[in-house]
């Protein structure tokens, strides 16, 4: 396996990303990880990631320095190779000229980091410091025309650092950089996937449950149905599945995923009608955040009383994913951005007596969808579109009410049979209705109105840390907004979203 440092680059997620592509494990760690818990890990090589820092900086973020005398092989990517230089002896000083974007490389040395790349090629730079020194024992692999030391390296004690960032499209043959690094100089096995992790979550399961039992909140997304699966194949009948209506769902779902379920997984589910209780404690909230709040509270109180009707009901399953973690707890405390709260992170209130469990923490969407495949789910259950916790709460800016839910739940149902009947529904990473909180004029029948504006969201992305807007064909999204304003009572104008992740996110709330 491979560690990440997290100093805070945006690019994390794509480093965790392109190890698991060669099929090799690798997780982000906060740069507060203690020595012994690295040591703990056992990892083939270390990586530490770029960051928005300066290594001068007074509160610029530091790992344990004795990561550079554990004989494991360490890379460090812009600021986590100057962090390496400046605690092995070298100097690191902010750059006369900055360099950002595309720059042409010289590679000095075809070896190690750098075999089987072409003695120029581009690479993505992003920084405002540079080296103006290297520690003893390094040596110059690669530079560009306003960076001398683009590239270096210490073969003896294996440590490698790159100025730009490999992780990235734009550094054409970062790719293989990263395989040199992980093949050449780690040592590591192509012998990570989704059915070796199977196995191994597995036996996991089953070490830390023994003979208790798992209560699961089952939405009928991929991510808790895959979660469901998993447990399930771990413990049979000592997983219970709640499936909570909180009165948020999109249209007739309740009763079409009850249907689903039942046909599909052979698990125990019970199914929980809460929706007064939700919609009377959103009542007049429009606060996005708040909105989330809410609803993860109640989400959490509902399964406080479900699970004291389970006798030795010890734990609590969740199908987080490793973007929910990075996005709402700053990469494990580590310097990213947290960017918002996701209704299945954050931990458990103190008065549920739950241990928690979640089999899918470290991975992305698409690696759950393979997960799903490997466990013979079908895939119907498999491809369904991301639906967050909050569900349409969050779709609604502004105040939810009863007469607005079914407003967005007629729109949204009219665009995704528009989107299933077009073939792109496996094609976009998301797409769904949300509802303004403002009006537009309009004229329908020679009359005057004044009614709802509804937004378009359709979405292309592999794993929900970035996305684009998807280029859907004009006559098809005609169609959508022609069939939704003839329709939907209460709508008489439709918006298409064209904004990219980021600087937008997916979601609107």
């Amino acid at each position: 396996m491979i560690v990440v440092i997290d100093f805070g680059s945006q690019y994390n997620q794509l480093i965790a990303r392109r190890v698991r592509e060669c099929r090799v494990f690798c997780q982000i760690e906060p740069p507060g990880i203690d020595i012994d818990t690295i040591k703990s890990l056992k990892p083939d090589g270390i990586i530490l990631s770029g960051g928005p820092s300066s290594i001068y900086e007074k509160n610029s973020p530091k790992v344990d320095t004795a990561i550079f005398d554990l004989g494991i092989p360490v890379l460090g990517i812009c600021y986590g190779m100057q962090f390496m230089v400046d605690t092995l002896g070298g100097t690191v000083k902010k750059a006369t000229k900055r360099e950002y974007g595309f720059a042409e490389l010289n590679v000095k040395k075809p070896e190690s980091l750098f075999e089987k790349i072409d003695q120029s090629t581009t690479c993505w730079m992003s920084h405002g410091d540079s080296i103006s020194k290297l520690p003893k024992g390094f040596s110059i692999t690669a530079s560009t025309d306003n960076t001398p030391v683009a590239a270096a390296e210490n073969v003896k004690k294996n440590l490698y650092g790159l100025q730009f960032h490999p992780e990235v499209e734009h550094t054409p043959k970062g790719k293989q950089m990263l395989r040199n690094f992980l093949f050449n100089v780690c040592g590591c096995k192509r012998n990570w996937n989704m059915k070796t992790f199977a196995k191994e979550s597995i036996q996991q399961i089953k070490d830390a449950v023994g003979d208790k039992k798992v209560i699961l909140g089952l939405s009928g997304g991929v991510d808790s149905s895959v979660t469901a699966v998993l447990i399930h194949q771990a413990i049979g009948k000592h997983l219970t599945c709640i499936f909570v209506d909180n009165g948020l769902l999109r249209l007739n779902e309740a009763a079409k995923l009850k249907i689903m379920l039942k046909q599909h997984l052979k698990i125990n589910i019970r199914f929980v009608n809460a929706s007064k209780l939700f919609l009377d404690a959103l009542d007049g909230v429009t606060d996005p955040e708040k909105k989330r709040k809410i609803i993860g509270k109640i989400f959490m109180d509902v399964f406080d009383a479900e699970a004291k009707k389970i006798k030795g009901a010890d734990f609590l399953a969740q199908g987080t994913l490793y973007p929910d973690i990075i996005e709402s707890q700053s990469a494990f405390g580590g310097p990213t951005s947290i960017i918002k709260s996701h209704h299945n992170v954050g931990g458990l209130p103190k008065k549920m007596k739950l241990k928690l469990i979640e089999p899918l923490k470290y991975l992305f969407k698409d690696e759950v969808r393979i997960l799903g495949k490997t466990l013979g789910m079908p895939e119907e259950l498999i491809w369904r579109q991301p639906f967050p916790g909050p569900g349409l709460g969050i779709r609604i800016i502004g105040e939810i009410t009863r007469k607005r839910l079914t407003v967005l739940r007629k729109v949204d149902d009219i665009l995704i049979e528009e989107i299933k009947a077009h073939g792109y529904y496996k094609k976009l990473w998301q797409s769904f209705a949300v509802l303004l909180p403002i009006k537009s004029v309009g004229v329908m029948g020679d009359k005057r109105t004044y009614e709802n504006i509804v937004a378009i969201r359709a979405v292309t992305s592999k794993d929900a840390m970035t996305a684009d807007w998807a280029r859907l064909p004009h006559k098809l999204l005609a169609k959508i907004s022609n069939r939704i304003i003839n329709e939907v009572n209460g709508v008489n104008r439709v918006a298409y979203d064209i904004s990219s992740k980021p600087p937008s996110t997916i979601e609107w709330e």
